[in-house]
């Protein structure tokens, strides 16, 4: 494997990896933004008022995404398979 395949590689890698993980921390962060204010509007400061929103939010986003991501995943994974050959020379 040479230095470019191998530079290539791991650019590609941290590329899908951040493709799949944005959508979840974009919708974490604006569901957090949105209850931060609404706690700083209302004076209410529970701890469960911030939790519960974020993670039902990221859960529903899990499940709207869930054929999006594993279809990336596995046509990744069989780019990286089919590339295996060249790794070896």
């Amino acid at each position: 494997m040479n230095p470019e395949f191998a530079v290539e590689l791991l650019k590609t890698m941290i590329y899908q990896g951040f493709t799949l993980a944005a959508p979840i921390l974009l919708t974490a962060m604006v569901i957090g933004l949105a209850v931060s204010l609404f706690q700083t509007v209302t004076s209410i400061h529970e701890q469960t008022l911030t939790f519960v929103p974020k993670a039902l939010a990221v859960v529903g986003v899990l499940i709207l995404l869930l054929p999006w991501i594993v279809r990336s995943l596995v046509e990744f994974t069989t780019a990286i398979i089919q590339k295996m050959p060249q790794m070896v020379q």
